[in-house]
């Protein structure tokens, strides 16, 4: 194995920020050839969680980098989430919601800092160790100035990721636009010890002043305390664990929900500023933007460590691919721009709907105080026949899970003939069961492995792996009839499409998500 970079090497690409983004990205390009260092403000690893939910499109596309079984060790894999409407109580059991096509059929529940734990054990098995304590401070050019205690290193990069959350350093580098507006409410975070609470499940409470959410996965004690306020003033920066709640108010939060539930013990607690915004651009020159730092919303449907790790797993095989020193001119801009053009609108389009479902959550509006507090108890009975329908509930978790996105416009997406039937180029890979010799297996086991992976239906010509480079695997597909051929990227998209595949469109294409002339 190369070693990584470290203090006195220059690394193909410095990571500034250990938050799940950043070591998904770190490992992402580690598996898939470059050096990487990875550098991190904080002291400590641990850290109060703020995401609880991994949905299963971030579960498929952290599979190939060997670290989903560890997650789904550390995780609640059958959650049960009893939604309070009024005197109404509705039992939701989300193993009972299979979504189509994924070996994930729904959300996991697992604390933020268990997933950066699993991430970071990960890197340190493939000699990569996190350099906590080191704060970034600045760039010149291809250096960066890195600060540790009271000694200070400038150390040279290829490219630089800034995963360093929503006041991130190298995006102030960069003077990219940070364009959108704080929100009127904030989230109180607690983990409390309580009387009272029907046990290993969580509580939704639909309140007119907002949801309550109980979480049965606390750090300094059994449950976590989600719940939207009205924003008080105070100076912690947007996202970051601010001043602690009294005891009162949190008292008045649990009295408001209606739960017949008693406060015993406040073992933590936290207000935390929220905003939506979006950078204008993700990448200028060879410094990119990723996750927390390249876009901020709410915390409505669990979508920031989920959306930050599907743009880490976008980017981290570009990377590699273009610190590569046959990468160059044309190809190699090309490459680098597509996590952009394809990242940039997702985000767009997933911070429209967390603005969305947060307005319906915390507004203070007559009109959403009015649905929770008058509407929502009404449609208790409907709340239970919906879930009653797996169909569309399955849909709903879909458009959460991220299902939906797809990167058809992009470069790295290439159809070659008259392809027909799904996926299409750009389409996430469904997980089909297919004939690959005996017994049958699932696509997604088939390509849980680093890099590129050559789909051939049955009378495919053969390809040589090897002479398409390393990182390739062939495999056919002997149920598919035809002549054609699927290129599956790292990140579990289609790249390439092809009625009838042969070993030079698959080597034009790979060249070019290599960023080679």
């Amino acid at each position: 194995m190369t070693p990584e970079a470290g203090a006195e090497d220059p690394a193909d690409v410095l990571v500034v920020g250990a938050g799940p983004s950043g070591l998904a990205l770190a490992l992402s390009a580690h598996d898939h050839g470059a050096r990487v260092r990875v550098v991190e403000r904080r002291p400590e690893r641990f850290r109060p969680s703020r995401a609880l939910i991994l949905h299963p499109r971030a579960l498929e596309g952290l599979r190939p980098l060997g670290v989903v079984d560890e997650l789904l060790a550390r995780a609640d894999t059958s959650p049960v989430v009893d939604l309070h409407l009024g005197a109404r109580v509705v039992t939701a059991r989300l193993d009972d919601v299979v979504l189509p096509g994924t070996a994930f059929p729904h959300p996991v529940l697992v604390r933020q800092a268990e997933a950066e734990s699993v991430l970071d054990e990960a890197l340190a098995r493939r000699g990569v160790t996190v350099e906590r304590g080191t704060e970034f401070v600045g760039r010149v050019g291809h250096r960066a100035g890195l600060r540790r205690g009271g000694t200070s290193e400038e150390a040279s990069f290829r490219c630089l990721a800034g995963c360093d959350g929503p006041a991130s350093a190298v995006r102030a580098t960069t003077g990219v636009p940070w364009r959108g507006g704080p929100y009127r409410q904030e989230i109180l975070l607690a983990d409390l010890e309580l009387d009272g609470l029907r046990p290993g499940r969580a509580h939704v409470v639909a309140a007119a002043d907002g949801l309550v959410f109980l979480f049965p996965i606390g750090e300094h004690a059994p449950w976590r305390l989600l719940a939207t306020t009205r924003s008080t003033p105070f100076e912690t920066p947007f996202g970051q664990p601010g001043p602690p709640v009294p005891d009162q108010e949190l008292r008045s939060v649990l009295d408001a929900s209606g739960l017949p539930v008693q406060l015993v013990r406040t073992a933590w607690s936290s207000r935390v500023r929220l905003q939506h915004r979006v950078a204008d651009r993700f990448r200028q020159g060879d410094v990119f933007l990723v996750g927390d730092a390249a876009h901020a919303h709410s915390p409505a449907g669990g979508q920031g460590m989920n959306t930050g790790i599907l743009d880490a797993l976008n980017l981290g095989w570009k990377l590699a691919g273009a610190v590569d020193p046959r990468a160059g001119g044309t190809a190699r801009e090309a490459l680098l721009d597509s996590y952009e053009l394809e990242r940039r609108p997702v985000d767009r389009q997933v911070l429209a709907l967390t603005h969305a479902m947060f307005w319906g959550e915390a507004g203070t509006g007559r009109l959403p105080r009015f649905v929770r507090g008058r509407l929502a108890p009404l449609g208790a009975p409907a709340a239970s026949a919906l879930l009653g329908r797996p169909r569309l509930t399955a849909a709903g978790l879909g458009v959460l899970a991220q299902f939906h996105v797809r990167y058809r416009r992009s470069p790295m997406s290439v159809t070659a003939g008259r392809v027909r039937g799904k996926p299409r180029a750009g389409d996430r890979l469904p997980d089909a069961l297919v004939r690959c010799g005996a017994p049958a297996v699932r696509l997604h086991g088939l390509t849980a492995a680093p890099g590129f992976h050559v789909l051939l239906e049955r009378s495919a010509p053969d390809l040589d792996a090897a002479a398409l480079g390393p990182g390739v695997q062939v495999h056919r597909l002997e149920d598919r009839p035809g002549e054609g051929g699927t290129v599956v990227r790292p990140d579990g998209h289609v790249g390439l499409r092809a009625a009838r595949i042969d070993g030079g469109q698959v080597s034009a294409w790979l060249a070019a998500a290599r960023g080679r002339p």
